[in-house]
């Protein structure tokens, strides 16, 4: 919940005349995720070519009186290509869990959007070596839901809830191992070759004096960037570290 829409449109701006300079090699992707407000300016402005464009989260209903809800629909009404479900923020602030998940996940596919799905664990389920469970039990009672055709358009994201807005950040050995363990769960649960081709994001605290060294590891494919993407110059240079 950052920027007005003059300066959140002159940040997209400013990100499209950075790419328009750069060629991108073909499996590297840009996607930005401004609030709803945005949503609309900015898909006029942005070249699609070189950003794809994301809502932050959807509703869990397709239409009807949900005061203040945003629809699927109406997200790809409006041109945008992606939605982040699963949000540490929404899973604590508003007690989505995972049965609302899995609706939102569905709907989302349904009206042609493909999901950024997110999963971490907090500091005290870290400290209390359950990780490895709570990152199984959020993707085996959503995602893994899906069959193979669907499960190929969806992104994790591993965000520790404890690395985000703290300054903290896994470090890269912890955010591979989390990693790891997400990608032979999707071999376990589809196949090899689908867990090759997923894409796992690391999300938590990440930023330019970081980026390289986590991206580095063989299972971090990307990320999913929260403060540093609010400036063009730190988020450029986190996207010149992948």
């Amino acid at each position: 919940m950052n920027t007005g829409i003059a300066e959140g449109t002159k940040l997209a701006e400013d990100i499209n005349k950075y790419l328009s300079e750069k060629d991108l090699p073909e499996n590297k992707k840009v996607i930005i995720s401004p609030p709803f407000t945005h949503l609309y300016p900015i898909s006029k402005i942005i070249d699609p070519s070189k950003i794809i464009l994301s809502a932050q989260n959807c509703a869990s209903t397709e239409n009807g009186a949900y005061t203040g809800e945003i629809s699927a629909k109406m997200l790809q009404e409006i041109g945008v290509k992606i939605v982040i479900l699963g949000h540490s923020e929404r899973r604590a602030y508003f007690k989505e869990d995972n049965e609302t998940l899995l609706k939102k996940v569905n709907i989302a596919l349904k009206y042609g959007l493909d999901i950024i799905f997110c999963v971490g664990e907090s500091l005290e389920q870290r400290e209390n070596n359950k990780y490895f469970d709570v990152i199984n039990e959020q993707i085996s009672e959503t995602i893994f839901k899906l069959n193979k055709d669907d499960f190929k358009r969806v992104v994790i994201a591993y965000e520790p809830v404890w690395a985000i807005g703290t300054g903290k950040t896994a470090t890269p050995d912890q955010a591979q191992e989390i990693h790891e363990f997400i990608r032979n769960k999707i071999k376990e649960n589809f196949d090899e070759n689908i867990a090759d081709n997923t894409t796992i994001l690391y999300g938590g605290s990440c930023k330019p004096s970081n980026a390289k060294e986590i991206f580095s590891k063989k299972d971090v494919d990307g990320g999913l960037i929260g403060g540093a993407a609010l400036k063009c110059e730190d988020f450029s240079k986190i996207i010149e570290a992948l």
